[in-house]
């Protein structure tokens, strides 16, 4: 009888499944789909847009700091005026800097990996039909979507975008008359900013709410995949977080617009005398790095969850101090936010507070070895299967160990002193942040592609990206270390006519060239994604990679409601890989009486 009853169910809602696909447009499948599986596309190919523009802005301005004085006719054709006779004009070279950090840091790296990640993957890990809400999704994707639009569009109006740096510093970016970049660009700016916050405080609560809530029968928290915990950790950062940045930019858009005195006083331009009094600059600091150092683990977070589950899946054997590696998530996730004010060492921060500031920053390097370990102990001895996601994950690990150490150089105060605006802080944070969160969200697209789309990226291409990507990236951003020792500050034009620095040219046409080269393979990567949607070796099996988590569990290309019957019971960890001489053991499966503890 229970048999039969099993049947029914599982054909009635299959029967459902394919009933409710007939009559879905095209636009309810793959527009304002509730789907969390598009949604995680609709997030990703967001993504990619962006960080195309986003990267190509940095390879212009990056012509313009290996070649100072060279005209490129190119410059002129992409950016018109702003480039006359085919050099980049200098404040325009702000605005270029600007939308390059918005757009990767926020966009892509926040957005694009979080969106696309914890859409996919959590109903899939703990065995839920859809997240918590699936409407709130929805509209999660569509203020990004919006927010997008509203930071496009500032690209294409006659004064720019925003030119006040990506941390958006008043006074600069509080008055109009400062530059040309803060005048519509950077209400636009803040606008898009405000959009983009509701999307990660709609998408963070609908993750935590899943998380807590949704788990199917015997996936108990401890028994979650690593990736799932560090979603759930991300999204707690991210409802804490954004909302000051939220204030913060409410704040600015006021003392630009209505009159106030939130960041501005004392302040004297072309001569005249401003009537703002009692604002403090320093406060808007305060109030962006209390999200902007949460952030940066946002954006690391799901990148060593997902680096986690590959580097255990494809070395096979099992993770290595799983509750350790939950406890530094854990330890990260509260030390982000007693941290922020490293940024501020040299705002006239008290030194006795910046000591205390210094002691949380280095113990941030506590839990993050931690972690290093443990990834360097599961790949130990390990039977490695070096999948182009592999060498992906194996590349964060290299790029968050010698990107980590060069923070800690930085969070002490003393030497902060002199490091602080020089290109060290662009190679430190590039390499741990930037680089390496792109290495664990490239490993994360590798791996689960074939559940994405039902079809497998190629390969060959797969391991060009990889080396030539990770090349040039120590090749980009390792030298920077040694101009930013010797004073070489960031965000300028020029820096032919200073004597001290001629001595980096030859360095610096260097990194352009490689900054092209590596470019060049992003694209090659986005013709490989675009390419093998239609196109890729089909995907035979429900489990490719032998993994032992739910999401291999459901049909090839799973329709909305993932599983065609009953959602799996889970029995144990996800991580039973090379156990009682069996290569590996799904959770679905029931822990046997003969089988050795773990």
């Amino acid at each position: 009888m229970h048999v039969h009853s099993g049947v029914e169910v599982g054909h009635d809602v299959h029967h459902d499944d394919h009933h409710g696909h007939h009559h879905q447009s095209f636009i309810s499948k793959y527009v304002f789909s509730m789907d969390h599986k598009t949604i995680g596309k609709q997030f990703l190919i967001t993504g990619i847009v962006w960080a195309i523009i986003g990267g190509l802005f940095s390879v212009l301005f990056r012509l313009q700091l290996g070649f100072p004085g060279q005209s490129f006719p190119i410059l002129e054709t992409f950016f018109g005026h702003w480039a006359k006779g085919g050099t980049i004009h200098p404040e325009f070279y702000y605005a270029l800097v600007t939308m390059h950090g918005t757009v990767l840091v926020f966009f892509v790296l926040t957005a694009g990996l979080s969106g696309t990640f914890a859409n996919i993957l959590i109903p899939l890990q703990i065995g839920a039909r859809d997240m918590a809400s699936p409407f709130l999704n929805m509209l999660s994707y569509w203020f990004f979507f919006m927010a997008s639009i509203v930071m496009l569009s500032s690209l294409f109006i006659q004064t720019g975008p925003a030119s006040g740096g990506w941390t958006m510093y008043p006074p600069l970016s509080a008055l109009h008359d400062a530059s040309l970049g803060s005048k519509a660009g950077a209400d636009m700016w803040l606008i898009s900013m405000a959009l983009f916050i509701v999307s990660s405080l709609l998408g963070g609560l609908n993750y935590i709410s899943t998380i807590l809530n949704m788990r199917t029968k015997g996936m108990s928290m401890t028994r979650l995949p690593l990736p799932i915990w560090a979603m759930f950790f991300t999204a707690v950062l991210g409802v804490l977080s954004f909302p000051v940045l939220l204030s913060g930019a409410i704040l600015l858009l006021f003392d630009r617009n209505l009159g106030t005195s939130f960041y501005l006083s004392d302040i004297v331009v072309a001569g005249n005398i401003l009537p703002n009094e009692g604002g403090s600059a320093i406060l808007f600091q305060h109030l962006f790095w209390f999200l902007g150092h949460p952030e940066v683990y946002i954006i690391l977070l799901p990148a060593m969850g997902m680096v986690s589950e590959i580097l255990s899946v494809n070395s096979r054997k099992p993770i290595f101090g799983y509750m350790a590696m939950l406890g530094s998530l854990f330890a990260i996730a509260i030390l982000a936010f007693l941290v922020w004010a490293h940024h501020m060492f040299v705002t006239g921060l008290n030194p006795f507070l910046g000591s205390v500031f210094v002691l949380l920053t280095l113990l941030i390097a506590v839990p993050s070895a931690i972690k290093v370990f443990n990834w360097l102990t599961t790949l130990w001895r390990g039977n490695i299967r070096f999948t182009p996601a592999t060498l992906f994950a194996i590349g964060f690990v290299s790029l968050f160990i010698s990107g980590g150490l060069t923070g800690i150089f930085l969070g002490n105060s003393t030497i902060d002193i002199h490091l602080h605006d020089t290109m060290f802080v662009v190679a430190h944070f590039h390499i741990v942040m930037g680089v390496a969160s792109f290495f664990g969200m490239f490993a994360g697209v590798y791996h689960w592609y074939p559940k994405m789309f039902g079809r497998y990226l190629n390969s060959t291409l797969g391991y060009i990206h990889f080396w030539v990507t990770i090349c040039g990236a120590y090749l980009i951003f390792w030298p920077m270390h040694y101009e930013g020792l010797a004073g070489m500050p960031r965000r300028y034009l020029d820096k032919s006519i200073w004597q001290a620095f001629n001595q980096f040219a030859d360095l610096d046409k260097m990194i352009t060239i490689v900054s092209i080269v590596v470019f060049a393979v992003q694209l090659m990567f986005v013709f490989n994604f675009f390419y093998s949607i239609f196109k890729g070796r089909k995907v035979t099996s429900t489990n490719p990679w032998g993994a032992n988590t739910l999401e291999w569990t459901t049909p090839i290309n799973p329709g909305h409601g993932n599983w065609t019957g009953e959602i799996p019971e889970v029995h144990r960890w996800p991580y039973d890989y090379g156990k009682d001489g069996r290569e590996f053991i799904p959770q679905t499966e029931p822990i046997s009486a003969s089988e050795s503890k773990h």
